[in-house]
């Protein structure tokens, strides 16, 4: 079970491995798919209606990072980025947050760096193991691509 200690104004995600669960199916013709799950675009839809932030900071460019943002408006979508951090810190100077107003979620070593960034820090079991090592913090009980997404927004909300 997640520990919420602060109440949090802004959640900020990466995306593949988070709401994917990391791997992309190649097709015959060259082209690319990767699968949500209905759970973790529900917690965004849950999010935009509790008056929430979300942000998304992916270190690739996706179709699937474009159709949820389009979907949910989401204002603030980072793809392509290879260093998180500044990007983290430039969210929480934007809205005019604390690190402990923020939550971040990712699950590889690029996102070691924009975790430590936050007070708020979370993973998934399939993470990189140099991440579950990152001090303070916290695996969600579902995988990446199988809810882990909603599993944090149901700990922040609920």
């Amino acid at each position: 079970m997640l520990k919420i200690k602060n109440k949090i104004k802004l959640i900020i995600s990466d995306f593949d491995g988070i709401f994917t669960d990391g791997c992309i199916t190649v097709h015959n013709d060259g082209s690319t798919s990767k699968k949500l799950s209905f759970h973790d675009i529900m917690a965004v839809s849950m999010l935009k209606k509790n008056g929430l932030k979300f942000a998304i900071i992916s270190g690739e460019k996706s179709t699937a990072i474009e159709y949820l943002a389009n979907k949910f408006d989401v204002e603030d979508v980072y793809q392509d980025i290879r260093v998180k951090a500044p990007v983290v810190c430039a969210l929480m100077k934007k809205y005019n947050l604390k690190s402990n107003e923020v939550a971040y979620i990712g699950d590889d070593f690029n996102d070691i760096d924009a975790l430590n960034s936050v007070e708020n820090k979370f993973t998934v079991p399939n993470a990189n193991y140099r991440v579950k090592t990152v001090k303070g913090i916290q695996i969600t009980e579902a995988q990446g691509g199988n809810g882990a997404f909603r599993e944090l927004v149901d700990a922040i909300l609920f």
